[in-house]
């Protein structure tokens, strides 16, 4: 999720596509405060009592370039992110997020690469050399599609840089799907008690063989998959006539032999 903002410091947004393929930058994951990041963030489901039911880690775990896209509620979601985060894996997030003040530094400390949606050519340019480099260095990119947190029970519609990226990387896309914090959390009516989150990673889908033209039915073969899982495990009745049920994932997120393309 990416949009506008003021300039980027050096090493982020702002730093020229060129510059960023000689740059140290690095994968949250191999950065050295990561660990600290992690178990600092990770502490605090304790202190408040929340708890992460997982499945389909293992999905993530492969050792494969692929672009991972989630759902985003509000900033619960770090923690859960802690949960099931990869090795070798880099968010890509707006960049307003690197100006609210502890949480900013958290993701700059982290590794997070921050776009400027509102400079399209610079944006689509750090895009490209991300897909380049995931490619080669095998690297896992972590993108929140809505754009923005949302807990309206529902999941707003997706942008499309993130199927931009994995065609021109011609990787797969890993689909993660948190449950609604609405049981427990709310920022209108300041509830906040402890509760179990669903964390569900789905089936790989691929776009190998794809091009740019793809890219609607991408997203709609994504946001359809996500959106029927969510209002599944999170035991909501669906909206407009979403599907739901343990059949969610045959709608969007191959499995079996179509799966296996992806790789």
């Amino acid at each position: 999720m990416w949009s506008g903002g003021q300039r980027a410091p050096s090493g982020r947004e702002g730093r020229p596509a060129e510059e960023l393929k000689h740059s140290t930058w690095q994968p949250w994951s191999h950065r050295p405060a990561s660990s600290i990041i992690s178990s600092f963030v990770r502490s605090f489901k304790y202190a408040y009592g929340l708890r992460f039911e997982v499945k389909g880690r293992e999905i993530l775990d492969e050792d494969r370039p692929c672009v991972i896209i989630s759902n985003h509620q509000s900033i619960l979601d770090m923690m859960g992110l802690m949960e099931v985060l990869p090795d070798r894996c880099v968010q890509i997030a707006k960049r307003e997020l690197l100006f609210l003040g502890p949480v900013g530094l958290i993701m700059y400390l982290g590794g997070v690469l921050f776009i400027n949606r509102q400079r399209s050519q610079t944006a689509m340019s750090v895009i490209t050399d991300v897909g380049e480099r995931m490619v080669r260095e095998k690297l896992k990119v972590w993108i929140y599609p809505e754009g923005t947190r949302n807990d309206n029970g529902d999941l707003l519609p997706f942008k499309k840089g993130a199927f931009y990226l994995a065609i021109q990387a011609q990787v797969p896309i890993i689909p993660v799907v948190y449950s609604s914090f609405s049981s427990f959390y709310s920022c209108k009516t300041k509830l906040f008690t402890s509760g179990t989150i669903q964390v569900e990673v789905l089936d790989a889908i691929p776009t190998r063989g794809l091009t740019v033209a793809d890219v609607p039915k991408l997203l709609d073969t994504c946001h359809q998959a996500m959106r029927t899982r969510f209002f599944h495990i999170s035991k909501i009745p669906p909206k407009n006539g979403a599907p739901s049920g343990p059949t969610a994932q045959e709608n969007g997120a191959p499995s079996g032999p179509d799966a296996q393309e992806a790789q």
